[in-house]
């Protein structure tokens, strides 16, 4: 029976894992060092000039985003939503890839045939050998629903029980879906925590100049504040966008499940028949 996708080292998933986090990093990091850090220096500069001249401070130069995502903290974030995105693009090509199975006829039948449960074994022969022959078939969800029908069908010689086995596969792929986005979910979670981390800092650096701000030196606690508070702000709007990203791809997966089932019972169940029995002479009518 076709398996449901392998897990462990040097597998697809695994190196995309890793390629994704590789990209991010260093995709992030460029970012950070060519653009956003020296850009942030130059208004950091120039407002410290306008302060040197007696000048007020621009409402657009504090809230230049470049000045919002210069922290470390903030780059953590940027990074981990890079990496998520990209697990997130690889699951919706993937959930593409499963769409396209839907349109092979792994049963082929004349005008008026039915699958009788003697011929059921049969056919998941031939489907398991269209498998094994098309790579292109390798791990993908389709071929399981259907041999798990047709399997069930000739062991029970019932077609509530090749419909049972259908949804026992769904079940079992939704399960397999789900747990594959456990990473991601863990992204999801981490992001905000990483902005917490930043709010606590900023907030201990804060406090740890409160002398010099008594002193009339605002400029070290507004700077700590604002570690602190741009921090929880990126954090908290790149987790919402890639929430939103998630719940899609849930959508899209679920539906995915569905369209198998919808597949199974038109092309598999529906085309099942059980012979009516003759209890006088024990023969099939």
């Amino acid at each position: 029976m076709t398996s449901l996708p392998q897990r462990g080292f040097f597998t697809q998933g695994f190196i995309v894992q890793s390629v994704g986090l590789l990209i991010a990093i260093l995709g992030v990091g460029q970012l950070y060092s060519q653009y956003i850090r020296p850009q942030a220096a130059e208004v950091e500069i120039t407002r410290r000039i306008l302060e040197n001249r007696g000048a007020e401070e621009s409402e657009e130069s504090q809230r230049n985003f470049v000045v919002i995502l210069k922290d470390y903290e903030q780059q953590a974030c940027l990074t981990l939503m890079v990496w998520a995105t990209i697990l997130l693009a690889y699951k919706l090509w993937m959930v593409g890839r499963e769409r396209q199975v839907i349109g092979r006829e792994f049963v082929e039948l004349e005008l008026g045939q039915r699958i009788l449960p003697e011929a059921a074994l049969d056919y998941s022969k031939e489907v398991q050998t269209v498998v094994e022959n098309e790579r292109s078939l390798t791990n993908k969800l389709l071929p399981g629903f259907v041999l798990s029908a047709l399997q069930r069908f000739n062991a029970t010689h019932s077609i509530q029980d090749a419909a049972g086995a259908v949804q026992e596969r769904s079940q079992a792929a939704a399960d397999e879906l789900d747990s594959d986005l456990s990473l991601v979910r863990y992204i999801t979670w981490a992001i905000p925590s990483v902005g917490f981390i930043g709010t606590v800092r900023g907030i201990g650096d804060a406090l740890a100049q409160a002398d010099e701000a008594l002193k009339g030196d605002l400029a070290g606690v507004t700077n700590s504040l604002g570690l602190a508070f741009n921090s929880t702000l990126v954090a908290l709007v790149l987790s919402i966008i890639l929430m939103f990203f998630m719940h899609l791809l849930q959508s899209r997966q679920e539906h995915l499940i569905q369209d198998f089932q919808e597949y199974c019972r038109i092309k598999i169940v529906d085309l099942m028949k059980v012979p009516a029995r003759d209890d006088a002479d024990g023969t099939f009518v």
